[in-house]
This record gives structure tokens, sequence and C-alpha cells, in this order.
């Protein structure tokens, strides 16, 4: 205990030593750290901090790094939804809030103020199934009305970058002007209702005004990160029947400069529409200037469905071609709601999210951040730059989304002792984290701001499990399903997984958020078919998840633990291993790949393994993982990273010809 005195004084010191030593009282040993973290604690120190976090939870599977106040409760989003729907509490709020839901989405969409051309005749029709669930039948809506509610003045979006250090802003009047003349440039342009675009540029001020322009004028944005090659931007404008790629000529990242457009000439799939061309002689033939089509009418909202498609969004499958899963104007609802009560978005706060214009993060935050009436800050560039931690001051960032591989960056370069952020909540989603990341986290705002995880999907349009701000915070960990909708974890022998075991996710449906078609799939069998029935009776629909469940006191806490099908998750991208291994597969050298993901012990980002077997058994190792790492780089995403290459007499196989994954994860445990 001496190691600490630096830190704790003898009494401290002796608390520390009885509480380290006793079994379980997680909420004593909760209520000592919060108090004597609140008193002492100083960032330069925080390696010293973390071991008082360790050795006082050393008997505990999960340990509480923050505490709610009956402050925070009661200054919370949910203490309204508590006492509306007639609540004690949050555990009590979720019980009612998962067996009503239709009642909890009309309170919801009252709530957060969904704008209707036409009001819905009922919030939701199950008559058909909860597969076929019918949400706010009969109403007329363009959900982009609902993100310009706030006082026109207020500022909507502030937006830095790598350049320089000027902060652009705009107001919500001025980003609805902009995004009402994309609109009407395009249709004045000859462009119809239900035309598709493919969005590939970084996230900014520009880009929000285009894909909310695209909403209003009842056209379809079709997201793809500008990190994908030019081989998978051609894949997916012709899944889509994409009319145009709208684009950037070049922007920095990482101190390097990325030319996105250059990649739009070499995929050759599609005319492009350029925002802020360098000069319109360096344009191909067809392509055009964003500024040249805007319109001089500053009006636009197209009475839609709210079943109609806004957005069109990519998610790993099990198989090479990734899904296709459409967002309606039904689906930012979930965005919003999920911000608004598990995020806490108010209307004094400046939100963030450490994301591109190609993921669900970027939609899901334009939604919760505008329709909850907040301010929207950008950052084009790393978010692991000195210039991104001014630029979260100077912005007063006081929501931070984020992902674990970026706080590792964050570690790297010591933010926390460098930058004073005014972070009141982080949130985390993407891929999973571990403990001491997320302590580090914490400690960036001196463990006053708690961390809210938040996983869930594309085809959710939020999360499905999640935390709140009116439950303790265990770093890396969850603590309940998201508000409106449920789950199961199943064991291997389908019942329900109980304390310190280990399940399958299975959702209980309906939501809304919750996909019901695919483009290019058959939702039914993607997701229900050969599906166990609940518990209770109740239709499963599968995801994929795996989750270890840790019981501490009267605390339930959800623990990631990776995927459980083909699919894997690599910096916050999900993809298909077949789609990896036919890349792979593609070096002459080479006869058959497989592709596994793994999580490290401690916790956070799953770690690439590639498997091989060999055609010339002279092959050089480390030669070969940087020729497989080069095939990736180029022809997928250079975000995946291969950690490690080991070479098999052949693949293990099912008799229906199927990849043993579980087999070569156990030679990993063996090397």
């Amino acid at each position: 205990m001496k190691l600490f005195s630096a830190i704790l004084d003898d009494v401290e010191m002796e608390q520390l030593e009885t509480l380290s030593e006793k079994e379980g009282c997680i909420e004593e040993k909760a209520l000592w750290w919060k108090t004597v973290v609140q008193a002492h604690f100083s960032r330069d120190k925080f390696d010293l901090w973390k071991e008082v976090f360790y050795t006082l939870y050393k008997k505990n599977k999960a340990g509480i790094a923050w505490l709610p106040s009956p402050e925070d409760i009661e200054n919370s989003n949910l203490a309204w939804l508590i006492e509306e729907s007639g609540s004690k509490d949050y555990k009590e709020l979720f019980s009612w809030a998962a067996s009503f839901r239709g009642l909890y989405w009309e309170k919801a969409v009252k709530r957060i103020g969904i704008a209707c051309k036409e009001p819905y005749l009922s919030i939701l029709d199950t008559s058909h199934g909860v597969e076929e669930a019918i949400w706010m039948e009969g109403a007329l809506i363009n959900i982009a009305d609902s993100c310009f509610l706030a006082d026109k003045e207020k500022i909507a979006i502030v937006e830095g970058c790598e350049d320089h250090s000027h902060i652009k802003k705009v107001t919500y009047e001025q980003l609805d002007l902009y995004s009402n003349r994309i609109a009407n440039g395009l249709v004045e342009k000859g462009y119809k209702r239900g035309d598709r675009f493919v969005l590939y540029l970084p996230f900014s001020i520009d880009a929000v005004a285009t894909y909310l322009g695209l909403v209003k004028a009842g056209m379809i944005s079709v997201s793809v990160a500008d990190s994908f090659s030019p081989t998978e931007l051609a894949k997916r404008v012709e899944m889509t029947g994409t009319k145009a790629i709208i684009t950037v000529n070049r922007y920095t990242y990482g101190g390097k400069t990325l030319h996105i457009y250059d990649k739009v000439k070499e995929a050759n799939c599609a005319p492009a529409i350029l925002i802020n061309a360098d000069r319109e002689d360096e344009l191909r033939a067809g392509d055009l200037q964003l500024e040249h089509l805007l319109s001089a009418n500053v009006t636009c909202s197209e009475k839609c469905d709210p079943y109609d498609i806004t957005n069109i969004l990519f998610s790993s499958g099990t198989t090479k071609e990734p899904k296709s899963i459409p967002w309606t104007h039904t689906t930012p609802v979930k965005c919003a709601a999920d911000g608004h009560f598990h995020l806490n978005i108010k209307e004094t706060d400046v939100v963030t999210w450490t994301t591109g214009m190609g993921w669900m993060m970027a939609p899901w935050l334009i939604y919760a951040g505008l329709i909850n009436k907040a301010t929207i800050a950008l950052f084009t560039g790393s978010a692991v730059t000195d210039q991104f931690g001014k630029f979260a001051e100077q912005a007063g960032i006081t929501i931070m989304g984020t992902i674990p591989s970026v706080v590792r960056g964050w570690i790297k370069n010591d933010f926390i002792t460098r930058f004073n952020w005014k972070v009141r909540l982080y949130a985390s989603t993407g891929e999973p984290s571990n403990t001491d990341d997320y302590l580090y986290l914490m400690g960036m705002s001196d463990f006053k701001a708690p961390i809210i995880e938040y996983c869930g999907g594309t085809e959710i349009g939020g999360s499905y499990i999640t935390g709140t701000v009116c439950e303790p915070v265990s770093p890396s960990t969850f603590t309940t399903p998201a508000l409106g909708l449920n789950f199961y974890l199943l064991n291997e022998h389908k019942q329900p997984a109980k304390a310190h075991e280990t399940g399958e996710v299975f959702l209980v449906p309906p939501s809304i958020g919750l996909s019901q078609t695919l483009l290019n799939k058959n939702h039914h069998e993607e997701y229900f078919k050969g599906m166990p029935a609940g518990p209770g009776g109740e239709v499963l629909r599968k995801h994929g998840d795996a989750f270890e469940v840790i019981q501490e006191g009267p605390y339930t806490f959800y623990k990631s633990v990776g995927r459980t099908d083909d699919a894997m998750n690599l910096g916050g991208i999900k993809i298909s291993a077949v789609e990896i291994e036919e890349t792979l597969n593609k070096h002459p050298q080479v006869l058959e790949t497989a592709a596994v993901s793994v999580a490290p012990a401690t916790g956070g980002p799953e770690r690439l393994v590639i498997f091989y077997t060999e055609r010339n058994q002279t092959l050089d190792e480390t030669q070969l993982k940087k020729n497989l790492q080069d095939l990736l780089t180029s022809q997928l995403n250079p975000l995946f990273r291969i950690s490690q290459i080991i070479k098999v007499q052949t693949i293990p196989r099912t008799a229906s010809n199927k990849i043993m994954r579980r087999e070569l994860r156990k030679v990993l445990e063996e090397v």
C-alpha cells in the first residue's frame, strides 16, 4: 500500500486495504472510490489511480468507476420518462418499455418532437406478426423536417480540420437553406425522387447539407466510406444503381493527403459531383461542381411514406457480398430517442462522434444531434492528432462519442495531461473496449464523466445494448438493453445465460429502427430462419454478438466477447471473413486462406489472424505477410491490418464445406 502514499492519506489507505479484501461489497467500494477520487484525483498521477482501482476491486469481476448522484438522475432526460410511465426507477422503466413497445415509442416520438405532415393512425400494428410490424401507419413525413425545429439562430454545426485552426460554424437556418438549395438544384438538373447518390466524402458541413438535401428531395444517399478502394466503391455503385457519386477532390488525414476524386476516377463507374473542386478544367467530362448545381429556390420538403428509403448502408454478412440495408424515415426516430434517453443529449450540448460519413454513426449523429436541437461538432482529419485535441477544446464538446482504437491513439499521444476538454459524457461504439483504456478515458474528465457503451448495428438504427446516466458505470461493460426493445442471451443449450456465463444475442422484436427488408438478400433467411423461440415463446431475431453476464451484488453488467458467426469487427468496421479470404486467395503463392478475428484476453479491438496453406514451400513468411497486407490495402480497405499469419497443412471444414473457425481459434490458444 505504500505505493499509494503519494495520492492517499493513511486513513484512506487503511480503508482501501480493508475494502479490497472483502468479497462483493460493490456499492460500498464504489462510494469509497467516488469520494476519494473527487477529493484528490490528478491526471499526472493517473497510473497510480489506475492501480488503486484494480486494488480496490481485486475480488470483483467488475469495478464501478462512476456512480450517479441523485442530482444526475433527477436532471436526466430519463427522469421525465420514469415519471411519465409511472415507474419508480430505471429498472422498472425498462420493464415497462419492453412490455409496452407501442406506448414507449409513442411517448418517445412526442418527447423528441418528430414532425409529421399528416399524423399517423397508429404508432404500431403487429397484426401481421412482429417481422412485419407497421410503424406510424398512415403518416406522411419527411424526417429532415424534424432536424430544423431548433431556434434558427442556434449553431447547428461547428467544423474543424487538420489543415488549419479556424473553426467554421453554421446556424440551423443556414444549414436548412443550404440543404434546400442542394435538393432543388438536383431536381432542376433532372434528377428524380428515388434516385440514388453515393456519398464518398469526409464528414463535414457540406456532407450533412448534402445528406439532408437528398432526404428533403425524396432521393437516397448511399453511404460508402472513402477509405474503401476503387474496386469496392464500384461494387457498391453497381449494387445500388447509383446515379452519381458526390465526393471531394482531396483532404488531409493524419498528415497525409488523401486523393478521393482520383479513386472515383479510377473506379470509373458513375459521374461525379464534386464539392469544392480545385479547378473545373480538371474534371472528367460529365462531372460537375456542386456549387454550380445550387438552386435559388430555398424551400424543399417532399411528402413521404414513413417506409420510403432515405439511405442505403452496408454491413457484413456471412458471404462475400455485404448486406445492403435501407434506412427509412422511421429509422432516425431510433437514433434520436437513443441519443435523448441513453446518451442524455440536451439542447445545450455540443456532440461529436469520431466517425466517417460512410458509417452508420454519421447519419446517427446527424439525427441524434439535430432532432434533439443540440450542436454537432465535426472534424475533417484524424481524431488522434493534436489538431483534434485542440478542436475539442475550442468547440466546447460536451458529449464525446468515439471508438476504442481512437482512445488508444489518445493514450499514445498523452492527451490526458495535454488537453482540458469540457466533456460531461463519453460514448463508445464500433468495437469492444478494454478496462485499462477506458479508465484512462474517464480520467481525461477527472472521473466526472461516465462512459456509455453503445452497441448495435446498421440494421438496428442504433443500439440494442447500452447504458444510462441513471446506473453505475463499470468501464468496458454495458448495463441494459436499449429502451423500446429487448434481447435474450442464450447459451449453447439455447437457455438464458446465467451469471458469469456467455451467451449469444437474440433480439426480441419489434422496435422502430429494426430493418424489415434487405435490398440484396432475403431478410427472413438472414435474421429469422431457424431461430429458436424465446423463453416466453417470443419470436427471436438473430444478431450474432456474444456477451458474458457479470453479476455484482444488485448490478448486472454485460461484457462483449466478440462475434459468433463469420462476420468480424476490424477497427470499428464490420466485414465478412469470406470477403477477406476472397481477396487474399488471389495471391499466386497461396492455395487457401482462412480469416479469424481474435479478441485479446484483456479485451479491446479484435485482431485479424490469417491461416494459410501454400503452393510454394519456399515462401518467406515476413514477405508473404507484407504481400497479403498490400492486397487487403489496395483491394479492400487500408484500415484492415493483419496481426499474424499462420501456416497450416489444411483448413478445417465441415461436411458442408464451411470453415471451422472455432477449431482455428483453438490452434491460436496452443501457439
